[in-house]
């Protein structure tokens, strides 16, 4: 039996054939990547300016508001990356995660759920993880055991931001099949 292997639903677009809206959010993109071009993530967002528009403001809620810094923020996109299970976003996080000092083990073991031997991180990204693998939800023990190490009240509801977002790029990189292509 020949596998099966799914296309791109969505087109791809460049900064100069995507639609008028979503031009000046997509040159940003190229502008802040190294790749010099829109990854095919970006590229299919733009066919919805919508689409795009959320996404880019996401992004930017996070870097204006979070109480977390980058690094711990780096976790929490890997893990809920990890929860979901698409490995697109698993590399995009992965990459985000280096770059904030996390090294390859520990990155392995914030995708996979094993210990970093950080157990305050652990039991932060133990939370999203699960809620990123249980629509959501997560136990009483995991909220308890996020609290009990140290996070506050606030600082959980703020991983939900990241998990949010996590979970839109996910999501829309498995509803438009999107290639991988870094």
């Amino acid at each position: 039996m020949n596998e099966v292997i799914p296309m791109s639903r969505i087109p791809t677009h460049t900064v100069e054939d995507a639609p008028s809206a979503s031009r000046p959010l997509l040159q940003k993109i190229v502008e802040a990547t190294p790749m010099g071009r829109p990854a095919n993530l970006h590229a299919q967002m733009a066919h919805s300016p919508a689409v795009l528009t959320a996404y880019t403001s996401l992004r930017a809620v996070l870097a204006e508001h979070t109480t977390f810094d980058p690094r711990v923020g780096a976790a929490l996109t890997l893990a809920a990356a990890g929860g979901v299970g698409n490995g697109y976003m698993i590399r995009i996080a992965s990459r985000l995660a280096q770059m904030n000092g996390w090294n390859e083990e520990q990155v392995t073991a914030l995708t996979t759920g094993t210990p970093t031997n950080d157990t305050k991180i652990d039991v932060l990204t133990g939370l999203v993880r699960q809620a990123a693998a249980s629509s959501g939800n997560v136990t009483d023990a995991t909220w308890k055991a996020a609290q009990e190490g140290g996070w506050s009240d606030g600082q959980l509801a703020d991983a939900f931001a990241y998990l949010g977002a996590t979970l839109f790029t996910a999501y829309f990189l498995n509803y438009a099949q999107t290639d991988l292509d870094i």
